[in-house]
C-alpha cells in the first residue's frame, strides 16, 4: 500500500504549470515539523515536495499560500530524469490525491483580518463539495 499523510506548512505559494497535452499540475514544498529532537536543539522539519494535478492542482493555487498549514494524502512517486549533460536526477515526490486547510479558526481569522475574505468562502465552498450527510450510513 501506498499511503502519505502529511500535516505541514506550505514554504512557498504553489506554482501552477500546464503539461504539453493540457492537463494543469500545480507543485510546492510542505516544511514538516518532527515531534521529537535532541534537548537543547532547535526544532527540525522535513521538506517533501508535492505536486497535485487538475481539479485537486487549482484548488491549491486558489487557495492556499505560504505559510498556510495545510494537510495532504496521496501517494509517494520516483521520478527520474537526465539533463542536459545527460547526468541522470532522481526525486521522490508526494502525489496530492486530497488536500485541505489545517489552520486553526484563529488562524483563518487572522488572514480574514488582513483582507483574504475568499479564504473563508472558499473553506465553506470546498467543504460543500464534500458533504457526507447524504451518505447512507
Amino acid at each position: 500500500m501506498n499511503k502519505v499523510m502529511l500535516i505541514g506548512r506550505l514554504t512557498q505559494d504553489p506554482e501552477v504549470r500546464h503539461t504539453t497535452t493540457n492537463k494543469t499540475l500545480c507543485q510546492f514544498r510542505l516544511a514538516v515539523s518532527r515531534k521529537f529532537t535532541k534537548q537543547g536543539d532547535e526544532p527540525q522539519a522535513d521538506f517533501f515536495p508535492v505536486v497535485a494535478w487538475e481539479k485537486t492542482s487549482e484548488f491549491c493555487s486558489n487557495y492556499f499560500r505560504k505559510g498556510q498549514q495545510v494537510a495532504v494524502i496521496g501517494r509517494l512517486h520516483n521520478r527520474t530524469w537526465d539533463d542536459a549533460e545527460g547526468k541522470k536526477h532522481y526525486i521522490t515526490e508526494i502525489i496530492a490525491e486530497e488536500v485541505s486547510f489545517a489552520d486553526s479558526k484563529k488562524s483563518s481569522d487572522l488572514l480574514q483580518d488582513t483582507g483574504t475574505e475568499v479564504f473563508q468562502s472558499a473553506v465553506g465552498e470546498y467543504n460543500s463539495q464534500n458533504d457526507v450527510s447524504e451518505l447512507p450510513f
